[in-house]
């Protein structure tokens, strides 16, 4: 089996509502997918996430579709996908940084790789540890009383007990409080979190965190910018509460000099940021190896991606923190066939061929932005 094209699409996705974070608003969420095609034509599919454009990583969704036509298809055509990791190494060598076209690229050949052996493609990476997983949700309406209803409703109905609030923007006191007034309200039936997406300095760090961990808050995502290890060392050594990092972890060597400096209590695993699922499979082996403990997280991935993450954290075997894949609830619409299925509190893990997802290519090309007449 040899590669004979690999495509690349850039589109745009409405939410249902905005989506808060400190460096960005969501309204609309930009993925980027590719489809890698076999020379007897089997499809396979890829997609990462991108926030901002370019304000929450160096990556633009532009810029990975461009630089995966530019300098990475060329690599990689009339090779064998079935050598993914070993292609996945010879990319990094020609290509430097570029962790989300790598990723996407990878996942692309995975989903190939997968589907001609008619396997999931967690059985490509050890196999399942989980067939579901917790998952999160992110209250955001910046409302107390509209939050704590969102938080009710859903442990009512069983779709979420695990909730975060992004408090990097605004009052860090306000926000604190409003915080604690909704754990007040959830009480023991849901886990409450916070991510503060780098906003806060140390001064205001140590205030604030010490107010969440006596009002019950379970986890602090990235209170720090993400290259001041040295000072999410000091706040995960004098809180009991545990500090995880997100924005300053991506790499297998971040991970290394992370977990070197216990600079975190939690890793937030993202696929894209690592550089693929085999080198997300190393960070977490990184974790597991110094005690760790280790989160699911999403980019904001739409159903593809979803799936292409819950594949991958389902063949790990200690997930503390259980994940944040809600993507797919934040989309008025999403670009497969079939859906990714939420019950009890829990994300059901894809199974089929490949990442078990059927892409809809009528609503690809309506939201693709370029004209998709490759589509068949």
């Amino acid at each position: 089996m040899k590669i004979h094209s690999l495509d690349v699409y850039v589109v745009d996705l409405p939410t249902i509502r905005p989506h808060h974070l400190a460096m960005h608003t969501i309204v609309t969420q930009t993925i980027v997918m590719a489809c890698m095609k076999s020379e007897d034509g089997i499809e396979g599919w890829g997609e990462v996430a991108t926030i901002g454009g370019a304000s929450y990583c160096e990556e633009s969704p532009e810029a990975i579709k461009l630089n995966i036509e530019k300098y990475i298809k060329p690599l990689i055509i009339e090779k064998n996908p079935i050598n993914f990791d070993a292609l996945s190494h010879m990319i990094g060598t020609h290509v430097k940084g570029n962790y989300f076209a790598k990723a996407l690229v990878e996942s692309a050949m995975v989903d190939l790789v997968a589907k001609t052996k008619n396997v999931p493609s967690y059985e490509l990476f050890g196999g399942q540890c989980h067939t579901s997983l917790p998952v999160a949700w992110t209250l955001a309406s910046g409302d107390t009383v509209r939050d704590i209803e969102e938080a009710q409703n859903y442990l009512e109905t069983k779709r979420h007990n695990i909730f975060k609030l992004k408090i990097g923007k605004g009052n860090p006191k306000k926000n604190v409080t409003h915080v604690i007034k909704i754990k007040e309200a959830v009480g023991d039936a849901g886990s409450v979190r916070v991510d503060i997406n780098q906003a806060w300095d140390e001064v205001t760090s140590l205030y604030c965190i010490e107010a969440l961990e006596d009002g019950g808050v379970d986890l602090i995502e990235q209170p720090l910018v993400r290259w001041n290890n040295e000072g999410m060392s000091k706040l995960s050594s004098r809180f009991k509460v545990p500090i995880m990092a997100d924005e300053s972890l991506g790499t297998l060597h971040e991970a290394y000099q992370i977990a070197k400096h216990r600079a975190a209590d939690v890793f937030a695993l993202k696929v894209p940021k690592a550089g693929g699922l085999t080198a997300t499979k190393k960070v977490a082996a990184v974790a597991e190896a110094t005690g760790i403990s280790m989160y699911g997280g999403t980019m904001i991935e739409s159903s593809l991606g979803t799936a292409i993450c819950a594949q991958l954290y389902s063949t790990i075997p200690e997930m503390t923190f259980g994940t944040e894949l809600f993507g797919p609830l934040l989309f008025k619409d999403n670009v497969t066939v079939n859906q990714i299925e939420y019950e009890n509190f829990e994300i059901k893990i894809p199974n089929g061929p490949g990442f078990g997802m059927e892409i809809d290519k009528e609503k690809l090309k309506h939201y693709s932005r370029e004209f998709v007449s490759s589509l068949s």
